[in-house]
Order: structure tokens, then sequence, then C-alpha cells
């Protein structure tokens, strides 16, 4: 649960906050009729995350035995990547997304193509809902469907209250301390997907353990206890990992960790870099 609702909320405002940005760019430039363009893209783009996730949900249930591990291993390991990747992202285009959603929108407008508007909104959050769908299925395997859903759902609730909150003004967010403290908490959910999924290549016989068993922690916290399961869900927190888990874990989040906290250089700052 706590993993589903970290990654909505995340996700979740992310979305909602290029959103905002380009409604608010619209009311200012006195174009707020088109606005309706906007929620029709962002309207398919929900579908067609809906329609990813599904397809994901269904290929994984209808796999059994050494093809489903080897499956759940090669998304576990695919959104731990992703995830990585968007985090870095977002380190990376926080500082020109406002300008550069700005600069789309305006080219959209002066090309007087609502078709353009409404892509920009379809392409900048059908992203994130595609990244979502395959969160949630990774975030599935760390605990059960229905406190994976009560997660996602509260998480998704809590985005889109802050969204609208951030774009009436009536609420101020420090979003780089926001995004800066969700980044490691996922983070440390990445490195659990990461051991997860070698956890299922070894269960596939793909991956060797090495050690199967480095140490045994279920009698001081036991994974299917309500911390445990937490733990699990947030952290990746195995009782039992192999020694091949254990130093995934470990150098993925030294070697991303450091990456991440050291200071940007001046090529990623470069404002021609922004992308949406």
């Amino acid at each position: 649960m706590a993993g589903s609702f970290l990654i909505m909320l995340r996700e979740g405002l992310e979305a909602a906050l290029i959103v905002g940005i380009i409604l608010a760019y619209l009311a200012r430039t006195g174009n707020r009729g088109k606005a309706r363009v906007v929620w029709f893209g962002v309207g398919l783009s929900v579908l067609m995350s809906v329609l990813v996730g599904a397809a994901i949900f269904v290929t994984a249930g209808g796999l059994e035995g050494r093809p489903e591990e080897i499956f759940e291993g090669l998304a576990m390991l695919t959104a731990a990547g992703v995830l990585t990747y968007m985090i870095f992202w977002m380190r990376r285009q926080a500082i020109n997304i406002r300008a550069h959603l700005q600069q789309q929108v305006s080219t959209a407008l002066e090309s007087g193509s609502l078709a353009a508007l409404g892509f920009l909104a379809f392409v900048a959050v059908g992203r994130e809902g595609i990244e979502t769908a395959l969160f949630m299925f990774a975030a599935t395997k760390a605990a059960t469907p229905a406190a994976t859903t009560m997660g996602g759902v509260l998480g998704l609730v809590a985005a889109i209250s802050l969204g609208y909150l951030l774009y009436r003004g009536t609420y101020r967010l420090n979003l780089r301390a926001f995004f800066n403290v969700t980044s490691v908490l996922l983070l440390l959910f990445a490195a659990g997907l990461l051991a997860h999924g070698i956890h299922e290549f070894h269960e596939a016989g793909v991956i060797p353990p090495v050690i199967e068993e480095v140490w045994n922690t279920n009698n001081v916290l036991h994974e299917q206890s309500t911390l445990g399961s937490f733990a699990r869900a947030l952290f990746g927190y195995n009782a039992n990992p192999s020694l091949v888990e254990v130093l995934a874990y470990a150098t993925y989040l030294l070697v991303i960790g450091w990456m991440y906290f050291r200071p940007p250089t001046a090529r990623e700052l470069r404002p021609g870099r922004a992308s949406a």
C-alpha cells in the first residue's frame, strides 16, 4: 500500500503540474476556451494508460511457472530502470519544465492547431500514465492487490487535490523539497524492485544466488507482519536475501544515490536540454 501510494502521489502530482501549467498559460493568454482540448488529450492518455496496465496484468496472468517468474523478473528490472530514469529526468527538467511547456503551448496556439494542443497534453500526461501502469504492476508483487489498489487510489486523490490547490494558488508547496524527499523514497523503492527482480530470476534458475541466504531476520521483523509488509512494499525489505540480492541492492543505492545527490553539471542545467 505504501509503495503504490508513493508512486501515485509522485506520478499524479507530476501530471497535475503539467496540466496546471498548460491551463494557467491558456488562461493568461486569453485562450481559456481551448482548455477542453487539453482535457480531451488528458482523457485519452488516461484511457491509454488503463489499457496498457490491463495488458500487462493480463499477460502476466496468462503465464505460469518459469515463464511467469521470468516475465515478472523482467517487469521488475524494467520498472526499476524506468523509475530511475524518471527520477533523474524530473531532477534535470524541474528548473526549465514550465518555460518549455509554455513554449510548446505557444507554438501550438500560433499554428492554430487544436490537435497539436491536445496532442501535447496527451503525450505529456500519457508518459506519466504508462510509467504508473508499470510501477503499479511491480508494486502488486510486494503487497496484496487490494492494498496496492487502495494505496494507489489514495495517492491519486492526494495528488489531484494538491495539484488543484497549487493551480488555484491556495497552497504553497516547496516542490523542490517534495521531489527531493519522494526521490529518496523512490530510489529505495527502485532498489527493492531490482532485488525482487533478481529474486524472481533466482526462482526461474536464470541467475544463481551464489549464497542462498546471507541472513535471516524473520525472528526480528517477519516479512508477513504489518511492519514487515510495509517495509517490503516501500523499501524492498527481504528477511532472508541471497548474496546477489544484497550486492545488487547496496550497489544500486551507492552508485545511483551518489549520481543523484552530486551537484548537477552545467550541461545538465542547460535550458536547451529541457524536454517534456
